[in-house]
């Protein structure tokens, strides 16, 4: 983006980091530190919403609208980016039992920056991807003619942004992982990497549906199957935003280490997924693993 306030410092910081744990197994580990790309728009949120923000401008659309759950970090952002654009924002959140509750930290953080809400039920919400359905939806929002950023960001236009974080880590790792919500980030990142390395996803919700719809998002964007990737399923401790006992110690111990802000729903389920399949041998020894610290607490 041209705007001042948009201007990203790609690409961001590689960060090695000594911890026995991966250590005594001969891995050597790497963060690739996306939360320090932007102030305000950190990590796979910047590379995403980037291109659709110019799409936007370009295009002469005055608002956005997105979707997003209770504690949707893509919300926080997209609400963000429209304050620093000057640019109206509008969420379309999951539940709308929701509407007549206190908004939590993550909501209220939205409206402060400008986003109207609009909550709907999670059955019409599942639907989202539906033509009528989407056209519904906006327009109960009030949002027609807005221009309509997917949940997650994940896009042909996303997916091309988050392959420069690929190219940027070319050559830097054997292994390059990344959390994953909708699986946008891990798609462009795959595509973007070099020959001979592999991008490895770790779901932060249970299903079992991300490789369906990144095959779907990679021949969208890039006609077919682009890079080498795998997921790491089992690592989602109990569902999106749940942050059990034993994750939240290992992400305060892990944060008190290394000097490090380890951001709860996505970047501690990554940094536990890594410690525990290195435990297990899953990496040969001389590895190198290179981690995306996709956002800041």
């Amino acid at each position: 983006m041209d705007h001042p306030e948009l201007r990203p410092r790609p690409p961001s910081p590689l960060q090695e980091i000594r911890d026995e744990r991966f250590g005594r197994h001969g891995v050597r580990l790497l963060l690739k530190r996306d939360d320090l790309v932007h102030p305000e728009l950190p990590g796979n949120k910047w590379r995403k919403l980037a291109p659709n923000l110019r799409a936007a401008v370009e295009a002469g659309h005055g608002a956005l609208v997105t979707f997003g759950g209770a504690y949707s970090n893509h919300l926080r952002a997209t609400a963000a980016a429209g304050r620093l654009l000057g640019v109206g924002t509008v969420g379309i959140v999951r539940g709308d039992e929701l509407a007549g509750r206190p908004l939590n930290d993550s909501l209220a953080r939205c409206v402060a920056d400008g986003m109207r809400l609009h909550f709907v039920a999670r059955s019409e919400y599942r639907r989202k991807a539906e033509p009528d359905v989407l056209a519904r939806l906006v327009g109960e929002a009030g949002a027609e003619g807005a221009y309509v950023v997917p949940e997650g960001g994940s896009n042909v236009l996303a997916l091309h942004g988050c392959a420069e974080l690929g190219r940027e880590l070319r050559g830097a790792a054997d292994v390059v992982a990344v959390a994953c919500g909708t699986g946008g980030t891990l798609a462009g990142l795959a595509a973007g990497l070099g020959p001979g390395q592999r991008a490895l996803g770790v779901p932060v919700l249970a299903g079992g549906f991300l490789g369906a719809e990144i095959r779907s998002l990679q021949a969208a964007a890039f006609g077919g199957p682009a890079g080498e990737w795998s997921l790491a399923e089992g690592y989602d401790h109990g569902g999106y935003a749940r942050v059990p006992e034993r994750l939240e110690a290992f992400a305060a111990d892990f944060g008190y280490r290394h000097v490090l802000p380890v951001e709860r729903i996505y970047v501690a389920k990554l940094l536990w997924a890594l410690t525990d399949l290195t435990a297990s041998g899953a990496f040969p020894r001389g590895t190198t693993l290179a981690a995306v610290v996709t956002g800041r607490p």
